[in-house]
């Protein structure tokens, strides 16, 4: 880790008091910049900022609903007032939706999914692409998922919000790339979360059942994510727009399982 890499760098963070946009905050404070750390609860999003305070960075807490235009706009415009400009947004909100097929998804469920990961990330970048054109240009990367790429039967809300959102970043790059803005996805794959684990009744069992569903034999972890964004913010990555990094442990490669004797099986 490079602690002066993003020095010089804001960056604004939706989603930022989750564990996973909390991790990609720390990341980049340790590594130089200055954070806006915004979330629907702002509690998390304040104990975020805390945190990284108490360890000696520069970070604000602020609260956005992502599906709303004025909140996303509210928000960009609290870090450009806090620390004057911005050149990095991440884009981590996302829904929790239930499953579901066509027929017994709610529509409003099915609404949800898209306003915040989907019409969530295109707001923010709405009114975040003139303040980083503003700044010289930066760099937008927006959380994905493997099941972007991979589809799951009964959670069609949240496999068509993924793509989409790759799709959608694809053409930020182009329609910013004259801005010196660059724009990229993460599609990571199964993260061991408090929220991710729910489905399988928690960490450990999360753990036992997903793990073998990545070549690597385990779920990733929030720091894996945290070190792709760090990455794709920063100039190491000066050369990388309209992409999508998989850090899924091989499991869109893979689509097999980890077998008893840590073989890989089709």
């Amino acid at each position: 880790m490079n602690a002066s890499r993003m020095a010089g760098r804001i960056a604004l963070i939706t989603g930022g008091g989750g564990e996973i946009g909390s991790a990609i905050a720390r990341r980049l404070s340790r590594e130089g910049a200055k954070v806006a750390i915004a979330d629907l609860d702002v509690a998390k999003a304040q104990k975020a900022a805390s945190d990284i305070i108490a360890s000696g960075g520069e970070a604000l807490a602020l609260q956005v609903d992502v599906g709303d235009a004025a909140s996303a706009q509210e928000a960009v415009a609290g870090a450009v007032r806090a620390f004057g400009g911005l050149t990095t947004l991440v884009n981590t909100a996302a829904a929790v939706t239930p499953d579901g097929t066509a027929e017994t998804l709610p529509l409003e469920e099915w609404e949800k999914a898209l306003r915040i990961n989907f019409t969530g990330a295109f707001l923010m970048c709405k009114y975040a692409a003139p303040r980083m054109r503003d700044s010289g240009g930066g760099a937008i990367v927006n959380i994905a998922s493997q099941l972007g790429h991979l589809h799951v039967a009964g959670r069609a809300a949240y496999c068509s919000s993924k793509a989409a959102l790759i799709a959608f970043t694809q053409v930020l790059a182009m329609d910013f790339a004259r801005d010196g803005i660059r724009a990229n996805t993460i599609s990571p794959g199964f993260i061991l979360t408090e929220r991710s684990s729910q489905r399988s009744g928690g960490k450990e069992n999360a753990r036992r059942l997903q793990g073998p569903k990545h070549l690597l034999n385990r779920p990733g972890d929030v720091e894996d994510i945290a070190a792709g964004a760090a990455y794709l913010a920063s100039d190491d990555a000066a050369f990388v727009t309209g992409t999508d990094l998989l850090i899924d442990g091989g499991y869109v490669t893979f689509k097999g399982v980890i077998g008893p004797d840590g073989r890989p099986t089709m």
